[in-house]
């Protein structure tokens, strides 16, 4: 049987429910003040849909925190130099570090309500993981480079939420500014064969 598609009605729901959370989550100050209710009355529909689409406040974080990631993740895995497959991986990684500090940056909003509303250790959480096993698979090809499970949990570190908010929002850092720290030290990371400037993706 062929698995039926979401009504449209239901499609433009999601996309409302998701535009509006992303912009509560945006313009408050502290993740915990946006509520389900706020969501919905922001969003235009009732409390009971959004809990039937996404379970809880913590499930509809994660999806839009998903959604948000989607496009990134895509060029990562589709996408050509320096994101895509086929990269060497002294660019790709520093590529990978610079594209995820991109959206952390952008998008810190959401790491930090993620972060907050999840009760589980941040790293089983599946986007975590995919991008470790991501980094750790690619620094293995980087010759001399002991231990690249540490290695790409280390430089994951390097991008979390928490810290581009500290950096970004209490120093005040400019993007252009935690991009270049970032690409040296993954360039310190992986030795002298890291090309000089590597981290310019998107």
């Amino acid at each position: 049987m062929t698995e039926r598609k979401p009504r449209k009605d239901a499609a433009r729901n999601r996309a409302a429910v998701l535009a509006a959370a992303d912009d509560l989550f945006a313009r408050r100050e502290h993740a915990g003040d946006v509520t389900m209710a706020d969501v919905a009355a922001a969003a235009g529909v009732g409390k009971g849909t959004l809990f039937r689409a996404f379970g809880d406040r913590t499930g509809l974080i994660r999806a839009l925190y998903a959604a948000r990631l989607e496009p990134v993740e895509r060029a990562v895995a589709q996408g050509p130099p320096p994101l895509g497959p086929g990269t060497p991986p002294l660019e790709r990684v520093p590529a990978l570090l610079d594209a995820l500090l991109c959206f952390k940056f952008d998008h810190r909003h959401l790491g930090l309500a993620l972060e907050a509303a999840s009760s589980d250790s941040p790293y089983t959480a599946d986007h975590y993981e995919r991008w470790h096993t991501l980094l750790r698979t690619v620094l293995e090809q980087v010759p001399g480079l002991d231990d690249g499970d540490f290695t790409a949990h280390a430089l994951l570190a390097a991008v979390r939420a928490d810290l581009v908010e500290h950096l970004a929002g209490a120093r005040g850092a400019g993007c252009e500014e935690l991009r270049a720290r970032l690409a040296g030290f993954a360039a310190r990371v992986l030795g002298s064969g890291a090309p000089a400037g590597a981290g310019t993706a998107g």
